[in-house]
């Protein structure tokens, strides 16, 4: 594991990490805000917030936009953000933003070119938890949270593993990909045309058939341009009252698809989150 960068913030250190990845066959980068403490209380293991972001984005854009070093540091949580896919020379591609490099969806990939290297799920629940729990002063508790496409990922990922985490939520989710457009393009590559294994990774399903409820919340903005056509949150909110899920989803008049409305509320989510990671 190699330092890529490392930047005082808030009285903690943002640092940037390179690694070489077994799941995804390929190099990879992640970032991780640790608490000043963390380098002074020889001991002392803080919980983790994974933060997934969405499509075109890469393992910088939350560190820089969304403002969460403050209450990290506040509330003693330490949060890792992995990049959105695997990258790189060898890596298969797509012309498109949203198929590809910056767009993995979080899944395993079964269908070439995708599945040599396109096994984010795997990468998240399992590669990359064990390399910060190795080399961090982290405890076993996570919870997990991200943003649209990132969104789908921790919802998917918090739901199908309640076992692994405190908690969940989700800024601007695509919530239903297996009946929009952004689900049904990067689903058919990297899944095929057997529909059935989709709703593996589609929350709307997958709420409607938890058996374990973990606390969830998610925010989403009115004037967000995606809402109708890609995000589909009343199918979530649908599921979830028919189940019975305990799903917290709340509207925020004004706000759009940006960091602008994630910097707004990570405060919100951020404490959410404190509520179960520290709980003893």
């Amino acid at each position: 594991m190699e330092l890529v960068s490392s930047t005082k913030c808030f009285d903690g250190l943002q640092r940037q990490y390179r690694h070489d990845s077994d799941v995804l066959n390929c190099p990879m980068r992640f970032a991780v805000y640790l608490p000043q403490e963390a380098e002074e209380e020889k001991g002392h293991k803080y919980p983790v917030l994974y933060w997934l972001s969405g499509l075109t984005c890469t393992d910088e854009n939350f560190s820089q936009k969304a403002g969460a070093q403050r209450v990290a540091a506040e509330l003693g949580i330490a949060l890792v953000i992995p990049d959105t896919s695997p990258r790189g020379e060898d890596v298969a591609d797509d012309p498109g933003y949203d198929l590809g490099q910056g767009a993995g969806f979080y899944l395993n990939a079964t269908q070439e070119p995708w599945k040599q290297h396109y096994r984010m799920y795997d990468y998240v629940v399992r590669e990359l938890p064990q390399l910060v729990e190795q080399n961090f002063p982290v405890s076993e508790r996570r919870a997990i949270a991200g943003h649209s496409m990132g969104g789908h990922g921790a919802l998917v990922i918090g739901l199908r593993n309640p076992e692994r985490y405190t908690s969940i939520s989700a800024f601007s989710p695509i919530c239903n990909p297996i009946a929009c457009p952004w689900g049904e393009k990067a689903f058919s590559a990297y899944l095929g045309a057997d529909k059935s294994s989709w709703e593996d990774y589609d929350a709307a399903t997958l709420v409607s058939r938890a058996s374990e409820q973990l606390p969830l919340l998610v925010s989403q903005g009115e004037e967000d341009q995606f809402l109708e056509e890609q995000l589909k949150p009343h199918a979530l909110e649908t599921a979830a009252e028919a189940s019975g899920y305990p799903l917290k989803l709340e509207h925020h008049a004004g706000y759009d698809h940006s960091y602008y409305f994630i910097a707004s509320f990570i405060e919100q989510h951020l404490c959410f989150h404190a509520d179960y990671l520290l709980k003893h």
